[in-house]
């Protein structure tokens, strides 16, 4: 047993094949249009206004929508519209392979049963963080917000795994990170692997086609993505009357090897399932004794 998604849980049963999966893919991906994208076919922002709510979600924990309006582009009532066409016409993988001829209804609801019993070891309905680790809330804080910027940064479809204690990091093709000083002292570290380090790229240089970047373009954006986490991870703690200080990224020099966990240090690792079956891992190291 292992972390899956349903799609490729009804291809392990022998249900569908990839190429049925696929269709059902892009039958969502087509169906299925972000809060940017349904106002604007709406008539009420342009491409440029969704672009710079874009970029101020960089530097805010804010959802779309909300912060279209606090920059005057929507109404709290157009924004009720567009969630209600969003909503409406959301189609999830399951319908989406109804409509292609994958599954029938009856089979939809039998795979759904299975899958649940398959994945319940699995399942993590919110972060949690061992008692025996100090301060809980910030550690859980920049778990969400990490989640957060995944989803809307990179675009990034993923299940989050459960928090567990560790004593080092795989060997990954690259590791970046940053130090937190302040109220509490530890290093936010993020794992990234040639597939994913492409998506990241992409959406930081907002371009589709980066295969001709070079490695150092693409390890940049790497760098500034974990800056744009870790300073709004900055933001939030202050909220909650903590003060939190970063560094500037970087990327480490032994991540090929794998990164131990420093003595007198606390290693706690966040698994990040993507779809494609990517993995990230998230980890924090905790000073456990700061000066």
């Amino acid at each position: 047993m292992a972390v899956k998604f349903f799609g490729q849980f009804l291809i392990e049963q022998g249900v569908i094949n990839h190429s049925t999966l696929l269709k059902a893919i892009d039958l969502q991906e087509s169906n299925n249009r972000k809060i940017g994208e349904i106002v604007h076919d709406m008539g009420l922002m342009s491409l440029i206004d969704i672009a710079r709510v874009h970029q101020a979600q960089r530097n805010e924990d804010i959802l779309f929508g909300d912060k279209a309006i606090d920059l005057g582009y929507l109404t709290p009532e157009q924004l009720q519209q567009a969630l209600t066409k969003q909503r409406n016409s959301h189609l999830y993988i399951g319908e989406a392979l109804i409509k292609v001829g994958g599954l029938s209804a009856e089979d939809l609801t039998y795979q759904l049963e299975q899958f649940k019993k398959d994945q319940q070891p699995y399942m993590v309905e919110k972060v949690e963080i061992p008692a025996v680790v100090a301060n809980r809330s910030i550690w859980e804080m920049v778990a969400d917000l990490t989640y957060k910027m995944l989803a809307r940064v990179a675009g990034m479809s993923f299940r989050p795994g459960a928090c567990e204690v560790i004593e080092s990091l795989p060997s990954r093709t690259l590791v970046a990170e940053m130090g937190f000083t302040g109220s509490v002292c530890a290093r936010y570290l993020l794992t990234v692997s040639p597939n994913s380090r492409k998506i990241v790229a992409r959406a930081i240089l907002q371009e589709e086609d980066i295969d001709n970047e070079p490695v150092e373009v693409l390890n940049d954006s790497v760098m500034e993505f974990i800056n744009i986490i870790c300073g709004n991870i900055a933001a939030k703690a202050a909220q909650f009357g903590f003060q939190i200080d970063i560094s500037p990224p970087g990327l480490h020099p032994q991540a090929d090897s794998g990164v131990p966990v420093p003595g007198n240090h606390t290693g706690l690792m966040f698994p990040i399932y993507l779809s494609d079956g990517e993995v990230f891992e998230l980890a924090v190291f905790i000073d456990k004794n700061p000066s």
